[in-house]
């Protein structure tokens, strides 16, 4: 073993080469950041949207359309559809447990049964919402549609 042979341990130095510490260190002058430009500077961040200075897209378009805030969506789930539910699963009262269930709607949906389709079942239906026709069909069996 020898004065030249000697190296730390493996694993014990962990430091990365240091930028920006004169010429001596391989890494002087501009310190592996180019020429000029902001990218060069300290402190640099790019902003979101930044197209190097050309006007950005958002500023670009035309703004457009409205969104309301107080907007309900509902997931629409048609008598059809539940005719078979019933007839599958042997249901004769329909709630919004066995429309997750059955993989029609999911917890956070709220749901408006339209009236698309016959219905040859007596079935009291809950939902948020229900259609004229859809309310007129299941009252013509003697069912119930009961709104949430």
């Amino acid at each position: 073993m020898k004065l030249n042979n000697l190296t730390p341990a493996k694993g014990s130095t962990k430091r990365e080469k240091r930028i920006g510490r004169g010429e001596g260190s391989g890494h002087g002058g501009q310190s592996t950041r180019g020429m000029n430009g902001a990218k060069s500077r300290s402190g640099y961040s790019r902003k979101i949207g930044f197209e190097g200075g050309q006007m950005p897209i958002q500023r670009r378009l035309p703004k457009f359309g409205f969104h309301n805030p107080t907007r309900v969506e509902y997931k629409a789930v048609n008598l059809s559809t539940l005719q078979e539910l019933s007839q599958k699963r042997g249901l004769t009262v329909i709630t919004f447990d066995n429309l997750i269930e059955a993989g029609l709607v999911s917890k956070n949906d709220k749901v408006k049964i339209l009236g698309n389709g016959e219905l040859t079942v007596r079935l009291e239906v809950t939902a948020d919402a229900f259609s004229k026709t859809a309310i007129a069909k299941i009252e013509a069996l003697e069912g119930k549609a009961i709104i949430l």
